[in-house]
């Protein structure tokens, strides 16, 4: 084989991956938002109308992805389907910069089947890759640095170091695990200096200029709190509860909760998967892996660590150790082919690996054939979250909408913060999530107050209580005080006006018309406020 036609192939296969699962969401660009989508949604809504994150909308997340929600939005438009539409260049700007990244390091055949691999996993339902999830963006921003961060090492160039420090940094603002990608850089940066001996005060500038670098972002964040007042709640959510939230989980729940995440994942791709871990034995016989072992493997554990904050190994978290797996997939098909070349001197033995791999990828499509070319988007959704109201959020809101002016206030007792987004109508409370509320964390009575003293004083036209159990996913052992307050302050000082049946319908639950049952009767109820 020729390095003209293994180029001619690796481009094709990258370039076809890149078409086809961007085809694949674009049909599907019209999926209603998730809850995680609607909190970057709306927080994202209010920036572009000027009011900054933690000032009416608290999130325990840094603002990069509300940010980049705003930007997209601007450029896309106000809709799910906006959205979706910017997360799709967002996945095919990663797969093309994961190609290059992996054309440099480990030659054009591994680049074409490590972009293959990524855009195929990215987008797998089993990772929920459709959705537009903070975790793709973390995965942009560090590919991108990486990248540069290549170039910086070869030209030896310090604005370069400099801009991939930027860029990485980035990762860990769209969400805080990207800081193992930070963690990563500086490691990976260390080695090589060492390796290349620049001296001593050199490697020293290096380093110091990609980790100041590294935290301009997040030291922007800081200073723009400190400017508009909101430092403290800023720090609360993002550091302090936060530390709380990623503490729930004991360490006997965090192993079958792995072992749940990693079955999840890998679904109908375990051939897939199985590429990867020849992947990552190949630097034991193969030279060019062997180059490079120290970046693939330390990518891949600090891509793990990534995942593991809080250990609850949700599907989507995976999407941060996706990258390094697809590189492992593409030194697998690489190095196979190189040695059956060398060895057996056959052109057609040496196609083998790539065959191989291909019929792999081919099957893990055909697996999810059903959802990515069949299946409607409301549909999809419905299958893909079946016991969550995301389907129903956008008639609710569309409802709200009708009967309420613009500068109206809502509350939603539920963490559906979706609603806030379709309905264009502002919170009568910063928590988005009430979950946060049944948690077992020091701060929970004073959050539970806090959201009741934020409605009682806003007075909301119109109450939606979303009495569906994973909108508030209490643990075992639950301080239920906000819920029972919500159901006496419904029954006093509202009345009911619509039921939307749409979960306990599928559900074959029998219908109500008032709240029973706490968490238990699956409808989404409406309310108005009386008098109002």
């Amino acid at each position: 084989m020729t390095d003209r036609f293994l180029r001619n192939c690796a481009v094709a296969i990258a370039l076809f991956a890149v078409v086809l699962f961007a085809g694949i969401r674009y049909r599907l660009r019209a999926m209603p938002l998730e809850r995680d989508e609607g909190e970057y949604a709306y927080v994202g809504q209010l920036m572009l109308e000027g009011i900054p994150p933690y000032e009416s909308a608290y999130t325990m997340k840094l603002p990069g992805t509300h940010a980049a929600y705003a930007v997209i939005m601007k450029v896309f438009g106000e809709t799910a389907s906006g959205i979706h539409l910017g997360f799709l260049a967002v996945n095919a700007a990663t797969t093309l910069l994961l190609f290059l990244l992996c054309s440099r390091l480990f030659g054009d055949l591994a680049a074409g089947v490590a972009a293959a691999s990524y855009a195929l996993l990215s987008t797998s339902i089993y990772v929920l890759g459709l959705a537009a999830h903070a975790t793709h963006l973390v995965v942009l921003a560090a590919v991108a640095g990486l990248l540069v961060l290549q170039e910086a090492i070869d030209a030896r160039r310090m604005w370069l170091l400099f801009a991939s420090g930027v860029l990485i940094g980035l990762a860990a603002l769209m969400k805080q695990p990207g800081v193992f990608f930070l963690a990563f850089g500086a490691l990976y940066l260390l080695r090589k200096g060492a390796s290349r001996s620049p001296g001593r005060q050199a490697r020293v500038a290096s380093m110091a200029v990609f980790l100041l670098a590294g935290t301009i972002p997040f030291a922007i964040v800081c200073l723009l709190m400190l400017k508009l007042g909101i430092f403290q709640k800023f720090w609360f959510w993002v550091f302090t509860y936060a530390a709380q939230y990623g503490s729930e989980v004991p360490a006997q729940v965090a192993v079958l909760l792995f072992a749940r995440g990693v079955h999840q994942v890998a679904g109908s791709l375990w051939w897939i998967w199985l590429i990867a871990l020849v992947g990552l034995t190949a630097p034991l016989w193969c030279k060019r892996a062997r180059e490079h072992a120290f970046f693939t493997t330390l990518l891949l554990l600090f891509s793990f660590l990534a995942v593991c904050p809080g250990l609850y190994f949700r599907p989507h978290y995976f999407i941060l150790i996706l990258p390094a797996v697809a590189m492992l997939i593409g030194l697998a098909v690489s190095c196979a082919t190189e040695k059956l070349l060398v060895r057996r001197g056959s052109r057609v033995l040496a196609a083998v690996p790539l065959l191989a791999f291909l019929a792999a990828w081919v099957f893990a499509v055909s697996a999810q054939r059903y959802f990515f070319l069949q299946m409607e988007p409301l549909t999809a959704c419905r299958d893909l979250y079946p016991y969550s109201p995301f389907v129903e959020a956008p008639d609710v809101a569309a409802f709200l909408e009708r009967l309420t002016p613009p500068g109206a206030r809502i509350a939603v007792l539920g963490s559906e913060p979706e609603i806030y987004f379709y309905s264009h109508r502002r919170a009568a409370t910063g928590y988005l999530y009430t979950y946060s509320l049944l948690e077992s964390q020091k701060y929970v009575r004073d959050m539970q107050n806090e959201m009741i003293a934020e409605i009682e004083a806003a007075r909301p036209e119109y109450l939606i209580y979303v009495d569906v159990p994973t909108s508030w996913a209490p643990n075992p052992h639950p301080d239920l005080y906000v819920v029972d307050w919500a159901i006496r302050y419904l029954r006093q000082n509202c009345e009911l006006v619509t039921v939307d049946h749409g979960l306990s319908r599928a559900l074959h639950v029998p219908e109500t018309d008032s709240i029973n049952d706490p968490l238990g009767s699956w409808n989404v109820y409406v309310y108005k406020r009386k008098g109002s």
